[in-house]
This record gives structure tokens, C-alpha cells and sequence, in this order.
């Protein structure tokens, strides 16, 4: 039987990266492979691998590489299923791994995740795999809480340790808070949605529409509006909690990117997230890709939402037959041009 993940490794020296991803798929009880081959040095093997894991049914692919990035995209070039970068800091920080794996081309998105966060990647492919498996939904939920109870029990220890004579302890015991269930009223959803864009302000709304237009050629029902989570905290909130019928998010915003944070903040489904600027900027894309353990974002190239339109249709792809013919119909056809 065909695992519903594989780990392409660019190198053996990545392997610690990858028994991140590993842990976390044990975890979630997702099924996985692991293979090492190298776009550069191995091109037919990596092609081999992929067609053959599609033709499989292969669910998603997750690229571990670092320098030169180009494993992600060689992968992305040759299936039409989910593909997750995972770029390794070797030189720059891993910054040279993380440009190459997320400014892919249309229609060739790479999900790029942190530098070396195979743990995120692996969350990621859970999530999309978790939109047709309600028992993967429920063990990311089990291991959502886990992160939650960690940064609850830190604050517990940090104070245990501090005496300062001013120090209030008590003030605002978390466990004892409240949380407040009044949110802002929103305009009514239409129809059932599979999608949502978020455009973070009017400014992003260029590049949302360009989204907009490969959902409409993949004939897929989204909802588009534009919310701030910064501006309009409670109503975004409450936006996010009434999509009932929606599977994933695209979110797409500028500077340090609020939208995706908020996202992942609030909803265990997946984020894909669309860096957007009118400069060549790094604030958008590294606010969206570095996210911190358990709460990944699927970064795509900056100011490219056509290809964020096509990650959420390789995703919606997996259980839907005419979402897969149309996904196939522009994605070879383009590279065939």
C-alpha cells in the first residue's frame, strides 16, 4: 500500500530535518516514506520518485533541502498533488534554501514552511490530508493542545522561579480567565464556500483577484472578503468561527503578515499564505514562512496568487475528481506551452 506521505530528502546531512517531520507523522499516525535523491545530481531519480508516488495516489510530498532549494520545485514540476519545501540552513541562514523553494513559477507552488521546521511541514501535510480524515483531524487537535498546555505550563514554571518583591503572581491567573464570546456582527456567507480569501487590506486586493481568477477556471466556490485582524480583532474572529463548509484559507497581506498569524491562531485548517508587496521585500515572506512549532503556514511566492490558487486546488484536488481533471488540464498544458 501507498503511503500518504513521502519525505524527499536532497541529501543525507538533512536527515536531522527530516526526523522532525518523521516525529510528528508517528504522531498523527499518517502513514510515510523516506527517500534521498538530488534534483542537481540525481534529476532522474527525483523524477521517477514523484511520477511514480502520483500514480500511486501519493496524498502530498514533502522536499527537505538546503543550499540551492531546487528538490521542492523539481518535485512540484513533475505532480500535480501538494508539495511542502522545507528549506535547511547550511550557508545565509538557510536564506538562499528558502528563496529558492517558495519563488516558484505558476503552476508550480511550493508550500514552503521555516527554515528546518520538518515538525511544521509534517503538521501541514496532516492537515491537508485531515480535510478527508476526520481521525488525522482529531490527533492534530490532540497535538495543537499539546503546544497549548506547554506555553500554559511554562508561564507556571518561569513564575515559580522568579521572587522579585514587587512581583504580582496572581495577577490574571490564566486559568481562571474568562474569555470573552462577544464578537462584532459580519455580513452573512453565501452559498458553501470550500475557500476563504483573506486580502488584509484593499492594497492586497490585486493580487487576491488574481487568486480569484484560477479558482473561478477551477470552478471552485470561495468567499473573498477583506478583514483585518489588526483593525477589526473580534469581527475577523468571528468571520473565521461561522465558516462552516470551508476546507482551507488563503490569506494574503503585506509587511509583518497578521493575516496568516491570526489564521493559524484560530483554526486547525490549513493556511496557505501569499506575500505581498510592491517591492522586493522580505518583512511579508519571512513573517509568513517562519512560523513557530505547531502552527504552519503554506508560503507561496511573493505577490504570486495565481499559484496560491492553485496549492488550494492541489489540496481540494485529492477528493475531488473534477478539481483534479481541470488541476491537470492547466498545469500540463502550461508546461507543455
Amino acid at each position: 500500500m501507498a503511503p500518504k506521505v513521502i519525505i524527499i530528502l536532497g541529501s543525507a546531512s538533512d536527515l536531522h530535518i527530516a526526523e522532525k517531520a518523521i516525529d510528528i507523522l508517528e504522531k498523527l499516525q499518517i502513514s510515510y516514506s523516506l527517500k534521498i535523491a538530488s534534483a542537481h545530481r540525481t534529476h532522474s531519480l527525483v523524477r521517477e520518485l514523484v511520477i511514480q508516488s502520483t500514480k500511486e495516489n501519493v496524498e502530498v510530498f514533502i522536499g527537505i533541502a538546503g543550499l540551492a532549494a531546487h528538490l521542492p520545485g523539481t518535485i512540484a514540476a513533475y505532480t500535480h498533488k501538494p508539495v511542502i519545501g522545507v528549506p535547511v540552513d547550511v550557508k545565509v541562514g538557510g536564506l538562499d534554501a528558502l528563496y529558492s523553494s517558495v519563488q516558484m513559477p505558476f503552476p508550480a507552488p511550493v508550500a514552503t514552511v521555516g527554515i528546518d521546521r520538518g515538525d511544521n511541514a509534517a503538521i501541514l501535510a496532516g492537515q491537508i490530508i485531515g480535510i478527508n480524515n476526520e481521525e488525522i483531524r482529531n490527533n492534530i487537535s490532540k497535538l495543537r493542545d499539546s503546544y497549548k498546555n506547554k506555553v500554559i505550563n511554562s508561564e507556571k514554571e518561569v513564575l515559580s522561579n522568579l521572587n522579585g518583591n514587587y512581583l504580582e503572581k496572581d495577577f490574571l491567573d490564566i486559568e481562571s480567565l474568562v474569555i470573552d464570546e462577544s464578537l462584532d456582527s459580519i455580513k452573512e456567507i453565501e452559498g458553501e464556500p470550500l475557500i476563504s480569501i483573506i486580502p488584509g487590506s484593499h492594497s492586497d486586493m490585486v493580487v487576491a483577484k488574481k487568486t480569484a481568477i484560477v479558482l473561478d477556471r477551477m470552478k471552485i466556490k470561495y468567499d473573498m472578503r477583506v478583514i483585518s485582524p489588526i483593525r477589526h480583532a473580534s469581527k475577523f474572529e468571528k468571520y473565521v468561527n461561522e465558516l462552516d463548509s470551508v476546507k482551507l484559507f488563503i490569506a494574503i497581506s503585506g509587511l509583518s503578515s497578521h493575516v496568516t498569524g491570526a489564521l493559524v491562531g484560530l483554526s486547525e485548517k490549513p493556511v496557505i499564505g501569499v506575500p505581498c508587496s510592491k517591492d522586493i521585500s522580505e518583512d511579508a515572506i519571512l513573517s509568513m514562512i517562519n512560523m513557530p512549532p505547531g502552527v504552519p503556514v503554506g508560503t507561496v511566492g511573493l505577490n504570486n496568487g495565481r499559484n496560491g490558487g492553485i496549492l488550494g486546488s492541489e489540496i481540494l484536488a485529492l477528493s475531488d475528481k473534477k478539481i483534479e481533471d481541470n488541476l491537470k488540464h492547466i498545469k500540463y498544458k502550461t508546461a507543455n506551452l
